[in-house]
């Protein structure tokens, strides 16, 4: 494990003390099956820190002579199935992201629509669970706009993300709270260094949560999903590496 994992087990242990009575302070903790399904191992005490420290406080940014001269490609560098490729075949031109569950006006968004939102423009730091980092530029639509325009139910305390890649034979998915979903540095990433964002990081698009491991970037979303309860999609852990578990629900860094 890198030293930046284990600075995460010494915050974990100083957040412990000071946050016990914080969880249930937001919509998100208040739910049962959030603390006693997702939060019930030391991951508790990194998501309390974070809501110490509070829900928009900010990753660092950095200056564009800052960016990596080279960034890797996390886990899949496309995806195989034959509706993906014939999307990047033509050019994402019949893409459609849906968002729908518990929305009050479920919608399809071609990737023209999604950039003529306001974008939001970030140079961040994306922390591998694997030990690496990579500083990269990303330009896309703050998912809270796009939450704000399908008008989330009272409901809602999940954002899940369904994925055109897949591990195994099992399809990629990953999910975050409404905290990290309205986080001003959430972003649904459609471009990369000045650049369409390419297939091998993602296209057409990929979530940006950076206060967040590098798994939790979901990357080719095909779907967003509001749900109340992340019990019955996958196996109940929140995403793919977790189901199989390799990695917790929060990844906060």
């Amino acid at each position: 494990m890198s030293s930046r994992l284990s600075r995460r087990r010494i915050l974990r242990g100083l957040a412990f003390g000071a946050s016990t009575a914080l969880l249930g302070c937001d919509r998100v903790g208040r739910n049962l099956s959030f603390r006693e399904l997702v939060l019930t191992s030391g991951e508790r005490l990194a998501y309390r820190l974070h809501r110490l420290i509070g829900s928009n406080a900010l990753a660092r940014e950095y200056e564009p002579s800052q960016l990596s001269p080279i960034f890797r490609a996390n886990g899949n560098t496309t995806a195989r199935s034959t509706d993906y490729q014939a999307h990047v075949s033509e050019g994402f031109s019949n893409w459609r992201l849906r968002v729908d569950g518990l929305v009050k006006q479920p919608g399809d968004f071609s990737l023209a629509e999604l950039r003529s939102y306001p974008a939001r423009t970030q140079i961040t730091r994306h922390d591998c669970v694997e030990g690496w980092s990579a500083i990269g530029k990303w330009t896309g639509i703050p998912l809270a706009l796009l939450l704000d325009e399908v008008q989330l139910n009272d409901e809602a305390r999940y954002i899940v993300f369904h994925c055109a890649d897949d591990f195994q034979g099992k399809p990629y998915y990953e999910s975050i709270d409404l905290v990290a979903a309205f986080h001003p540095q959430t972003i649904l990433a459609y471009g990369m260094n000045d650049g369409d964002l390419p297939t091998a990081h993602g296209a057409p698009i990929r979530l940006r949560v950076e206060r967040q491991l590098g798994y939790k970037q979901a990357k080719f979303v095909m779907r967003i999903e509001a749900v109340a309860s992340l019990s019955d999609i996958g196996k109940g852990r929140g995403g793919y590496w977790e189901d199989v578990g390799f990695y917790e629900w929060y990844a906060g860094i």
